[in-house]
Protein backbone atom coordinates (compact mmCIF):
# COMPACT_ATOMS: atom_id res chain seq x y z
CA UNK A 1 0.00 0.00 0.00
CA UNK A 2 1.46 3.34 -1.05
CA UNK A 3 2.20 6.20 1.32
CA UNK A 4 -0.34 8.44 -0.43
CA UNK A 5 -3.09 5.87 0.02
CA UNK A 6 -2.26 5.37 3.70
CA UNK A 7 -2.29 9.14 4.21
CA UNK A 8 -5.69 9.37 2.49
CA UNK A 9 -7.04 6.63 4.77
CA UNK A 10 -5.67 8.47 7.81
CA UNK A 11 -7.30 11.76 6.80
CA UNK A 12 -10.57 9.99 5.96
CA UNK A 13 -10.68 8.21 9.32
CA UNK A 14 -9.98 11.43 11.24
CA UNK A 15 -12.66 13.32 9.28
CA UNK A 16 -15.17 10.53 9.89
CA UNK A 17 -14.51 10.43 13.63
CA UNK A 18 -14.69 14.23 13.92
CA UNK A 19 -17.95 14.23 11.94
CA UNK A 20 -19.47 11.66 14.27
CA UNK A 21 -18.28 13.55 17.34
CA UNK A 22 -19.73 16.91 16.24
CA UNK A 23 -23.23 15.47 16.18
CA UNK A 24 -23.40 15.97 19.95
CA UNK A 25 -22.27 19.58 19.51
CA UNK A 26 -24.90 20.07 16.81
CA UNK A 27 -27.70 18.81 19.04
CA UNK A 28 -26.50 20.93 21.96
CA UNK A 29 -26.27 24.17 19.91
CA UNK A 30 -29.31 23.45 17.75
CA UNK A 31 -27.28 23.82 14.54
CA UNK A 32 -27.98 21.67 11.46
CA UNK A 33 -25.16 19.14 11.54
CA UNK A 34 -24.93 19.16 7.74
CA UNK A 35 -23.55 22.70 7.85
CA UNK A 36 -20.77 21.52 10.16
CA UNK A 37 -19.86 18.86 7.61
CA UNK A 38 -19.69 21.56 4.93
CA UNK A 39 -17.40 23.58 7.20
CA UNK A 40 -15.12 20.54 7.66
CA UNK A 41 -14.84 20.23 3.88
CA UNK A 42 -14.04 23.93 3.50
CA UNK A 43 -11.42 23.59 6.24
CA UNK A 44 -9.75 20.74 4.39
CA UNK A 45 -9.80 22.62 1.08
CA UNK A 46 -7.68 25.32 -0.45
CA UNK A 47 -8.46 27.87 2.29
CA UNK A 48 -7.54 25.46 5.10
CA UNK A 49 -5.20 22.50 4.82
CA UNK A 50 -4.74 23.22 1.14
CA UNK A 51 -6.20 20.06 -0.39
CA UNK A 52 -6.96 20.78 -4.05
CA UNK A 53 -10.24 19.36 -5.40
CA UNK A 54 -11.87 20.87 -8.49
CA UNK A 55 -13.47 17.89 -10.23
CA UNK A 56 -17.12 18.95 -10.69
CA UNK A 57 -17.97 15.84 -12.73
CA UNK A 58 -16.69 13.46 -10.04
CA UNK A 59 -18.53 15.47 -7.40
CA UNK A 60 -21.75 15.18 -9.35
CA UNK A 61 -21.43 11.41 -9.79
CA UNK A 62 -20.43 10.69 -6.20
CA UNK A 63 -23.09 13.13 -4.99
CA UNK A 64 -25.82 11.32 -6.91
CA UNK A 65 -24.63 7.99 -5.48
CA UNK A 66 -24.73 9.42 -1.95
CA UNK A 67 -28.27 10.71 -2.56
CA UNK A 68 -29.34 7.21 -3.62
CA UNK A 69 -28.26 5.86 -0.22
CA UNK A 70 -29.87 8.77 1.66
CA UNK A 71 -33.20 8.45 -0.18
CA UNK A 72 -33.18 4.66 0.29
CA UNK A 73 -32.84 5.12 4.06
CA UNK A 74 -35.68 7.63 4.01
CA UNK A 75 -37.94 5.14 2.26
CA UNK A 76 -36.97 2.27 4.55
CA UNK A 77 -37.77 4.19 7.72
CA UNK A 78 -41.07 5.85 6.72
CA UNK A 79 -44.21 4.03 7.84
CA UNK A 80 -46.80 3.30 5.13
CA UNK A 81 -49.61 4.08 7.55
CA UNK A 82 -48.30 7.66 7.76
CA UNK A 83 -47.36 7.93 4.07
CA UNK A 84 -50.60 6.65 2.51
CA UNK A 85 -52.81 9.63 3.49
CA UNK A 86 -50.31 12.17 2.07
CA UNK A 87 -49.18 10.37 -1.09
CA UNK A 88 -51.39 12.45 -3.40
CA UNK A 89 -50.37 15.83 -1.99
CA UNK A 90 -46.68 14.82 -2.00
CA UNK A 91 -46.99 13.83 -5.67
CA UNK A 92 -48.47 17.23 -6.54
CA UNK A 93 -45.75 19.04 -4.57
CA UNK A 94 -43.13 16.99 -6.44
CA UNK A 95 -44.42 17.98 -9.88
CA UNK A 96 -46.65 21.04 -10.02
CA UNK A 97 -44.90 22.47 -6.97
CA UNK A 98 -41.46 22.11 -8.59
CA UNK A 99 -42.66 23.70 -11.86
CA UNK A 100 -44.28 26.58 -9.97
CA UNK A 101 -41.11 27.23 -8.00
CA UNK A 102 -38.97 27.25 -11.16
CA UNK A 103 -41.20 29.78 -12.89
CA UNK A 104 -41.58 32.09 -9.88
CA UNK A 105 -37.83 32.16 -9.12
CA UNK A 106 -36.90 32.48 -12.80
CA UNK A 107 -39.14 35.42 -13.65
CA UNK A 108 -38.49 37.14 -10.30
CA UNK A 109 -34.69 37.01 -10.78
CA UNK A 110 -35.03 38.06 -14.40
CA UNK A 111 -36.91 41.15 -13.23
CA UNK A 112 -35.03 41.93 -10.01
CA UNK A 113 -31.43 41.15 -11.01
CA UNK A 114 -31.63 41.61 -14.78
CA UNK A 115 -30.47 38.04 -15.44
CA UNK A 116 -31.07 36.59 -18.84
CA UNK A 117 -34.19 34.47 -18.59
CA UNK A 118 -32.49 31.14 -19.38
CA UNK A 119 -29.99 31.55 -16.54
CA UNK A 120 -32.68 32.81 -14.14
CA UNK A 121 -34.81 29.73 -14.88
CA UNK A 122 -31.73 27.55 -14.32
CA UNK A 123 -31.40 29.11 -10.85
CA UNK A 124 -35.04 28.22 -10.26
CA UNK A 125 -34.54 24.63 -11.44
CA UNK A 126 -31.45 24.05 -9.29
CA UNK A 127 -33.26 25.36 -6.20
CA UNK A 128 -36.67 23.84 -6.89
CA UNK A 129 -36.07 20.54 -5.11
CA UNK A 130 -36.18 20.22 -1.34
CA UNK A 131 -33.31 18.16 -0.01
CA UNK A 132 -33.82 14.65 1.35
CA UNK A 133 -30.62 14.73 3.42
CA UNK A 134 -31.51 18.03 5.09
CA UNK A 135 -35.16 17.11 5.63
CA UNK A 136 -34.48 13.63 7.03
CA UNK A 137 -31.65 14.83 9.30
CA UNK A 138 -33.42 17.94 10.61
CA UNK A 139 -37.10 17.07 10.85
CA UNK A 140 -36.57 13.79 12.69
CA UNK A 141 -35.30 15.71 15.67
CA UNK A 142 -38.75 17.33 15.92
CA UNK A 143 -41.92 15.74 17.25
CA UNK A 144 -44.19 16.52 14.31
CA UNK A 145 -47.59 15.18 13.49
CA UNK A 146 -47.14 12.08 11.32
CA UNK A 147 -49.05 13.57 8.37
CA UNK A 148 -46.90 16.72 8.27
CA UNK A 149 -43.62 14.85 8.65
CA UNK A 150 -44.63 12.26 6.04
CA UNK A 151 -45.61 14.99 3.56
CA UNK A 152 -42.22 16.69 3.82
CA UNK A 153 -40.27 13.43 3.69
CA UNK A 154 -42.25 12.03 0.76
CA UNK A 155 -41.89 15.31 -1.13
CA UNK A 156 -38.14 15.46 -0.59
CA UNK A 157 -37.79 11.81 -1.61
CA UNK A 158 -39.76 12.20 -4.85
CA UNK A 159 -39.27 15.77 -6.15
CA UNK A 160 -35.75 15.24 -7.49
CA UNK A 161 -36.82 13.77 -10.88
CA UNK A 162 -38.62 16.90 -12.04
CA UNK A 163 -35.77 19.11 -10.82
CA UNK A 164 -33.09 16.97 -12.49
CA UNK A 165 -34.98 16.97 -15.79
CA UNK A 166 -35.37 20.75 -15.67
CA UNK A 167 -31.69 21.32 -14.84
CA UNK A 168 -30.52 18.99 -17.62
CA UNK A 169 -32.77 20.70 -20.17
CA UNK A 170 -31.71 24.20 -19.18
CA UNK A 171 -28.02 23.19 -19.00
CA UNK A 172 -27.91 21.59 -22.44
CA UNK A 173 -30.51 23.75 -24.21
CA UNK A 174 -32.07 20.51 -25.44
CA UNK A 175 -35.62 21.82 -25.60
CA UNK A 176 -38.12 20.11 -27.84
CA UNK A 177 -41.85 20.78 -27.61
CA UNK A 178 -43.69 21.34 -24.33
CA UNK A 179 -45.75 18.19 -24.71
CA UNK A 180 -42.65 16.07 -25.32
CA UNK A 181 -41.05 17.41 -22.15
CA UNK A 182 -44.29 16.81 -20.24
CA UNK A 183 -44.41 13.25 -21.53
CA UNK A 184 -40.77 12.76 -20.47
CA UNK A 185 -41.56 13.83 -16.93
CA UNK A 186 -44.65 11.60 -16.80
CA UNK A 187 -42.66 8.65 -18.19
CA UNK A 188 -39.92 9.09 -15.59
CA UNK A 189 -42.39 9.20 -12.72
CA UNK A 190 -44.61 6.30 -13.83
CA UNK A 191 -41.87 3.93 -14.99
CA UNK A 192 -39.56 4.84 -12.11
CA UNK A 193 -42.35 4.15 -9.62
CA UNK A 194 -43.21 0.82 -11.26
CA UNK A 195 -39.58 -0.33 -11.28
CA UNK A 196 -39.23 0.60 -7.63
CA UNK A 197 -42.41 -1.29 -6.77
CA UNK A 198 -41.23 -4.41 -8.60
CA UNK A 199 -37.80 -4.28 -6.95
CA UNK A 200 -39.36 -3.81 -3.52
CA UNK A 201 -41.94 -6.58 -3.89
CA UNK A 202 -39.43 -9.05 -5.33
CA UNK A 203 -36.89 -8.18 -2.65
CA UNK A 204 -39.44 -8.60 0.15
CA UNK A 205 -40.62 -11.96 -1.22
CA UNK A 206 -37.07 -13.26 -1.60
CA UNK A 207 -35.86 -12.14 1.82
CA UNK A 208 -38.92 -13.53 3.62
CA UNK A 209 -38.23 -16.96 2.16
CA UNK A 210 -34.43 -16.93 2.10
CA UNK A 211 -32.50 -18.52 4.95
CA UNK A 212 -29.29 -16.50 4.80
CA UNK A 213 -26.45 -17.91 6.89
CA UNK A 214 -25.77 -14.66 8.80
CA UNK A 215 -28.03 -11.89 10.09
CA UNK A 216 -25.67 -9.24 8.72
CA UNK A 217 -26.44 -10.35 5.16
CA UNK A 218 -30.06 -9.17 5.34
CA UNK A 219 -29.19 -5.43 5.54
CA UNK A 220 -26.74 -5.85 2.66
CA UNK A 221 -29.40 -7.57 0.56
CA UNK A 222 -31.95 -4.81 1.25
CA UNK A 223 -29.48 -2.10 0.23
CA UNK A 224 -28.66 -4.17 -2.84
CA UNK A 225 -32.31 -4.24 -3.92
CA UNK A 226 -32.66 -0.46 -3.53
CA UNK A 227 -29.53 0.19 -5.59
CA UNK A 228 -30.83 -2.32 -8.14
CA UNK A 229 -34.00 -0.25 -8.39
CA UNK A 230 -31.99 2.92 -9.02
CA UNK A 231 -29.78 1.29 -11.66
CA UNK A 232 -32.70 -0.34 -13.47
CA UNK A 233 -34.66 2.93 -13.49
CA UNK A 234 -31.70 4.92 -14.76
CA UNK A 235 -30.91 2.42 -17.53
CA UNK A 236 -34.40 2.79 -19.02
CA UNK A 237 -34.16 6.61 -18.56
CA UNK A 238 -36.79 6.68 -15.82
CA UNK A 239 -36.43 8.26 -12.40
CA UNK A 240 -33.88 6.24 -10.46
CA UNK A 241 -34.44 8.38 -7.35
CA UNK A 242 -38.17 7.67 -7.30
CA UNK A 243 -37.47 3.96 -7.90
CA UNK A 244 -35.15 3.91 -4.88
CA UNK A 245 -37.70 5.64 -2.65
CA UNK A 246 -40.59 3.36 -3.67
CA UNK A 247 -38.46 0.22 -3.26
CA UNK A 248 -37.33 1.45 0.16
CA UNK A 249 -40.90 2.12 1.31
CA UNK A 250 -42.05 -1.38 0.28
CA UNK A 251 -39.06 -3.14 1.83
CA UNK A 252 -39.21 -1.06 5.00
CA UNK A 253 -42.88 -1.88 5.51
CA UNK A 254 -42.55 -5.60 4.78
CA UNK A 255 -42.23 -8.16 7.54
CA UNK A 256 -38.59 -8.96 6.92
CA UNK A 257 -36.30 -10.96 9.21
CA UNK A 258 -34.02 -8.80 11.37
CA UNK A 259 -35.89 -5.61 10.49
CA UNK A 260 -34.30 -3.56 13.27
CA UNK A 261 -30.82 -4.60 12.13
CA UNK A 262 -31.74 -3.57 8.58
CA UNK A 263 -32.93 -0.13 9.67
CA UNK A 264 -29.90 0.43 11.89
CA UNK A 265 -27.54 -0.50 9.06
CA UNK A 266 -29.40 1.76 6.60
CA UNK A 267 -29.24 4.66 9.06
CA UNK A 268 -25.50 4.16 9.51
CA UNK A 269 -24.62 4.15 5.82
CA UNK A 270 -26.98 7.09 5.20
CA UNK A 271 -25.06 9.13 7.77
CA UNK A 272 -21.81 8.03 6.13
CA UNK A 273 -23.16 9.17 2.74
CA UNK A 274 -24.24 12.53 4.17
CA UNK A 275 -20.86 13.10 5.81
CA UNK A 276 -18.97 12.22 2.64
CA UNK A 277 -21.30 14.26 0.43
CA UNK A 278 -21.16 17.50 2.42
CA UNK A 279 -17.42 17.26 3.10
CA UNK A 280 -16.83 16.75 -0.63
CA UNK A 281 -19.03 19.72 -1.53
CA UNK A 282 -17.11 21.83 0.98
CA UNK A 283 -13.86 20.77 -0.69
CA UNK A 284 -15.14 21.75 -4.13
CA UNK A 285 -16.04 25.33 -3.25
CA UNK A 286 -13.53 28.20 -3.43
CA UNK A 287 -14.06 30.31 -0.28
CA UNK A 288 -12.36 33.35 -1.83
CA UNK A 289 -15.16 33.58 -4.40
CA UNK A 290 -18.03 33.37 -1.90
CA UNK A 291 -18.12 36.98 -0.58
CA UNK A 292 -18.90 38.26 -4.08
CA UNK A 293 -21.85 35.84 -4.26
CA UNK A 294 -23.35 36.98 -0.95
CA UNK A 295 -25.63 39.81 -2.22
CA UNK A 296 -27.09 37.70 -5.01
CA UNK A 297 -27.49 34.73 -2.64
CA UNK A 298 -29.51 36.82 -0.20
CA UNK A 299 -31.81 38.12 -2.95
CA UNK A 300 -32.28 34.65 -4.47
CA UNK A 301 -32.89 33.13 -1.03
CA UNK A 302 -35.48 35.73 -0.08
CA UNK A 303 -37.32 35.15 -3.36
CA UNK A 304 -37.18 31.40 -2.87
CA UNK A 305 -38.19 31.25 0.80
CA UNK A 306 -40.75 34.07 0.98
CA UNK A 307 -42.26 33.96 -2.52
CA UNK A 308 -41.59 30.85 -4.59
CA UNK A 309 -41.91 28.21 -1.85
CA UNK A 310 -45.14 29.61 -0.30
CA UNK A 311 -46.73 30.00 -3.74
CA UNK A 312 -45.75 26.48 -4.83
CA UNK A 313 -47.11 25.02 -1.56
CA UNK A 314 -50.36 26.96 -1.85
CA UNK A 315 -50.85 25.92 -5.48
CA UNK A 316 -50.12 22.27 -4.64
CA UNK A 317 -51.99 21.58 -1.38
CA UNK A 318 -54.88 24.04 -1.22
CA UNK A 319 -57.08 21.51 -2.99
CA UNK A 320 -56.36 19.01 -0.17
CA UNK A 321 -57.89 21.31 2.45
CA UNK A 322 -54.63 21.88 4.27
CA UNK A 323 -54.96 24.55 6.96
CA UNK A 324 -53.16 27.85 6.41
CA UNK A 325 -50.91 27.35 9.45
CA UNK A 326 -49.87 23.93 8.19
CA UNK A 327 -49.22 25.39 4.73
CA UNK A 328 -47.01 28.00 6.35
CA UNK A 329 -44.97 25.34 8.10
CA UNK A 330 -44.66 23.26 4.92
CA UNK A 331 -43.35 26.36 3.17
CA UNK A 332 -40.84 27.22 5.91
CA UNK A 333 -39.65 23.60 6.25
CA UNK A 334 -38.76 23.24 2.56
CA UNK A 335 -35.06 22.91 3.34
CA UNK A 336 -32.36 23.11 0.68
CA UNK A 337 -29.13 21.24 1.21
CA UNK A 338 -27.01 18.82 -0.77
CA UNK A 339 -29.41 18.37 -3.70
CA UNK A 340 -29.26 21.98 -4.98
CA UNK A 341 -25.47 22.04 -4.62
CA UNK A 342 -25.16 18.72 -6.46
CA UNK A 343 -27.56 19.95 -9.16
CA UNK A 344 -25.45 23.11 -9.46
CA UNK A 345 -22.52 20.92 -10.52
CA UNK A 346 -24.45 19.84 -13.64
CA UNK A 347 -24.26 23.23 -15.45
CA UNK A 348 -20.74 23.59 -14.02
CA UNK A 349 -19.63 20.35 -15.67
CA UNK A 350 -21.46 21.36 -18.88
CA UNK A 351 -19.57 24.70 -18.83
CA UNK A 352 -22.73 26.78 -19.02
CA UNK A 353 -22.09 30.53 -19.05
CA UNK A 354 -22.59 31.81 -15.49
CA UNK A 355 -22.40 28.31 -13.96
CA UNK A 356 -19.56 29.14 -11.54
CA UNK A 357 -21.50 32.09 -10.19
CA UNK A 358 -24.58 29.89 -9.89
CA UNK A 359 -22.65 27.29 -7.88
CA UNK A 360 -21.25 29.93 -5.51
CA UNK A 361 -24.64 31.60 -5.01
CA UNK A 362 -26.34 28.26 -4.31
CA UNK A 363 -23.61 27.28 -1.84
CA UNK A 364 -23.90 30.55 0.11
CA UNK A 365 -27.70 30.42 -0.02
CA UNK A 366 -27.81 26.87 1.35
CA UNK A 367 -25.50 27.77 4.23
CA UNK A 368 -27.35 30.92 5.25
CA UNK A 369 -30.93 29.76 4.86
CA UNK A 370 -30.38 26.25 6.22
CA UNK A 371 -28.88 27.89 9.30
CA UNK A 372 -31.83 30.28 9.65
CA UNK A 373 -34.59 27.80 8.83
CA UNK A 374 -33.04 24.82 10.60
CA UNK A 375 -32.63 26.63 13.91
CA UNK A 376 -36.14 28.15 13.82
CA UNK A 377 -38.08 25.04 12.84
CA UNK A 378 -39.01 24.06 16.44
CA UNK A 379 -40.49 27.52 17.00
CA UNK A 380 -42.26 27.44 13.64
CA UNK A 381 -43.71 24.00 14.42
CA UNK A 382 -45.13 25.21 17.73
CA UNK A 383 -46.58 28.34 16.10
CA UNK A 384 -48.19 26.30 13.33
CA UNK A 385 -49.48 23.77 15.91
CA UNK A 386 -48.09 20.80 14.00
CA UNK A 387 -46.17 19.28 16.90
CA UNK A 388 -47.20 15.81 18.06
CA UNK A 389 -47.94 14.95 21.70
CA UNK A 390 -45.25 13.04 23.52
CA UNK A 391 -45.84 9.31 23.23
CA UNK A 392 -44.03 6.08 23.84
CA UNK A 393 -41.48 5.07 21.27
CA UNK A 394 -42.42 2.36 18.82
CA UNK A 395 -41.84 -1.10 20.25
CA UNK A 396 -39.08 -2.79 18.23
CA UNK A 397 -40.27 -6.24 17.17
CA UNK A 398 -38.19 -8.48 14.91
CA UNK A 399 -38.90 -11.68 13.06
CA UNK A 400 -37.14 -14.71 14.62
CA UNK A 401 -33.96 -13.04 15.89
CA UNK A 402 -32.81 -16.40 17.33
CA UNK A 403 -29.15 -15.76 16.67
CA UNK A 404 -29.23 -12.69 18.92
CA UNK A 405 -31.02 -14.70 21.63
CA UNK A 406 -28.42 -17.47 21.41
CA UNK A 407 -31.16 -19.97 20.64
CA UNK A 408 -31.95 -22.51 17.94
CA UNK A 409 -35.15 -23.48 16.20
CA UNK A 410 -35.56 -27.25 15.92
CA UNK A 411 -38.07 -28.70 13.49
CA UNK A 412 -39.14 -32.34 13.43
CA UNK A 413 -41.92 -34.33 11.81
CA UNK A 414 -43.46 -37.29 13.65
CA UNK A 415 -43.09 -40.33 11.33
CA UNK A 416 -45.25 -43.42 11.27
CA UNK A 417 -44.23 -45.82 14.02
CA UNK A 418 -42.77 -43.12 16.24
CA UNK A 419 -43.58 -43.45 19.97
CA UNK A 420 -44.05 -39.66 20.06
CA UNK A 421 -47.59 -40.28 18.75
CA UNK A 422 -50.02 -40.16 21.64
CA UNK A 423 -47.65 -38.33 24.01
CA UNK A 424 -48.86 -35.11 25.62
CA UNK A 425 -46.65 -32.03 25.32
CA UNK A 426 -45.97 -31.90 29.06
CA UNK A 427 -44.95 -35.57 29.00
CA UNK A 428 -41.99 -34.77 26.75
CA UNK A 429 -40.14 -33.49 29.82
CA UNK A 430 -37.91 -31.21 27.77
CA UNK A 431 -35.06 -29.54 29.68
CA UNK A 432 -35.56 -26.02 31.05
CA UNK A 433 -34.82 -23.60 28.20
CA UNK A 434 -36.58 -25.68 25.54
CA UNK A 435 -40.27 -25.63 24.59
CA UNK A 436 -42.58 -26.74 21.80
CA UNK A 437 -43.81 -23.40 20.44
CA UNK A 438 -45.86 -24.47 17.42
CA UNK A 439 -47.53 -27.57 16.02
CA UNK A 440 -48.31 -27.83 12.31
CA UNK A 441 -51.13 -30.30 11.70
CA UNK A 442 -52.85 -30.90 8.36
CA UNK A 443 -51.70 -27.54 7.03
CA UNK A 444 -52.80 -25.56 10.09
CA UNK A 445 -50.54 -24.20 12.79
CA UNK A 446 -51.42 -23.68 16.44
CA UNK A 447 -49.71 -23.08 19.76
CA UNK A 448 -49.96 -26.29 21.82
CA UNK A 449 -50.97 -26.50 25.45
CA UNK A 450 -49.59 -28.88 28.08
CA UNK A 451 -52.29 -31.45 27.32
CA UNK A 452 -52.03 -31.31 23.51
CA UNK A 453 -51.57 -34.87 22.22
CA UNK A 454 -49.00 -35.36 19.47
CA UNK A 455 -50.12 -37.25 16.33
CA UNK A 456 -48.37 -39.02 13.47
CA UNK A 457 -47.61 -36.48 10.71
CA UNK A 458 -47.39 -33.52 13.09
CA UNK A 459 -44.52 -31.08 12.60
CA UNK A 460 -43.16 -29.64 15.83
CA UNK A 461 -41.21 -26.40 16.15
CA UNK A 462 -39.04 -26.39 19.26
CA UNK A 463 -37.11 -23.34 20.48
CA UNK A 464 -34.09 -24.25 22.62
CA UNK A 465 -31.35 -22.14 24.10
CA UNK A 466 -27.85 -22.97 22.93
CA UNK A 467 -26.80 -24.69 26.17
CA UNK A 468 -29.74 -27.15 26.20
CA UNK A 469 -30.11 -27.72 22.47
CA UNK A 470 -28.29 -31.06 22.46
CA UNK A 471 -30.16 -32.29 25.55
CA UNK A 472 -33.53 -31.36 24.01
CA UNK A 473 -32.67 -33.14 20.77
CA UNK A 474 -31.62 -36.30 22.68
CA UNK A 475 -34.83 -36.27 24.73
CA UNK A 476 -36.99 -36.02 21.62
CA UNK A 477 -35.15 -38.95 19.99
CA UNK A 478 -35.46 -40.99 23.19
CA UNK A 479 -39.23 -40.47 23.44
CA UNK A 480 -39.62 -41.24 19.72
CA UNK A 481 -37.89 -44.62 20.27
CA UNK A 482 -39.29 -45.75 23.62
CA UNK A 483 -42.17 -43.42 24.49
CA UNK A 484 -42.81 -41.26 27.56
CA UNK A 485 -41.04 -43.81 29.83
CA UNK A 486 -37.81 -43.77 27.81
CA UNK A 487 -35.64 -43.14 30.87
CA UNK A 488 -36.99 -46.31 32.56
CA UNK A 489 -35.72 -48.29 29.62
CA UNK A 490 -32.28 -46.65 29.72
CA UNK A 491 -32.84 -44.80 26.44
CA UNK A 492 -30.54 -41.76 26.31
CA UNK A 493 -31.42 -40.55 22.80
CA UNK A 494 -27.87 -40.66 21.45
CA UNK A 495 -27.65 -40.46 17.69
CA UNK A 496 -27.10 -43.90 16.20
CA UNK A 497 -24.95 -44.61 13.20
CA UNK A 498 -26.68 -46.24 10.27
Amino acid sequence: MTYELVLALLIGAVVLLISVAVMRLSNRLGLPVLLIYLAIGVGLGEAGLGLQFEDAELTRNLGLLALVVIIAEGGLTVRWSALRPVAARAAVLSTIGVLTSILVVGFALHWLLGMRLELALLYGAVLSSTDAAAVFATLRRLKLRPRVAATLEAESGSNDPAAVIAVMLLSTAAFTTWWQEGFSVLYQFVVGGLIGAVAGLVGAAVLRRAALPAAGLYPLAVVGFTILAYAAGTIVQASGFLAVYVAGVILGNSRLPHRQAILSFAEGIAWLAQIGLFVMLGLLVSPSELPAALPSAIVVGLVLVFLARPVSVAVSVTGFRVRLREQSFLAWAGLRGAVPIVLATIPLSEQVVGAQGLFNVVFVLVVIFTLVQGTTLPTAARWARVTAPTEASELPVETAPLDRLHADLLELQVPAGSRLAGVHIDELRLPTGAAVTLVLREGNGFVPGPTTRIRVGDSLLVVATADVRDAAEKRLRAVSRRGRLARWFGEDGELREG
